[in-house]
């Protein structure tokens, strides 16, 4: 599927490159020790501006998902399955991201799902798929 890119800034490239090296990687507060994101320059819990990303799992949950029937370019052609992924390393840590490698119709709500990355240019989405 073809893909608008993120823009890269200090604060989001752990996020968009981890996957070079095969690692998620998600902000992560020193001071109250809270998960969050989108990755940001302060806590979103604590306001502290002790943060920087860590590795985490990869392993989580469907919380949501819907599927896209609507062809916004002419060369989106398969319907595809947006969701919200809850991370298995802390509740309510969720990000928003596309489960592929099975049909749209079989991606249910509490469904374990794990990251991959795929490569375009100097960005590796992260994707998720079914796990085992």
């Amino acid at each position: 599927m073809p893909r608008k890119l993120p823009q890269i800034t200090s604060d989001s490239s752990a996020f968009w490159q981890g996957g070079e090296s095969g690692r998620l990687m998600i902000h992560r507060c020193s001071a109250c020790t809270r998960f969050f994101h989108p990755p940001a320059p302060m806590c979103s819990s604590c306001g502290s501006l002790e943060v920087a990303p860590e590795p985490v799992s990869g392993r989580g949950r469907v919380a949501t998902c819907t599927v896209n029937h609507q062809a916004w370019k002419p060369e989106l052609t398969e319907h595809y399955v947006v969701a919200i992924i809850e991370l298995d390393d802390q509740p309510g840590l969720r990000l928003l991201s596309n489960v592929v490698g099975m049909p749209p119709e079989q991606v249910r709500i509490d469904m374990p799902v794990q990251v991959f990355f795929e490569q375009h240019e100097d960005v590796w989405l992260p994707l998720f798929q079914k796990a085992d």
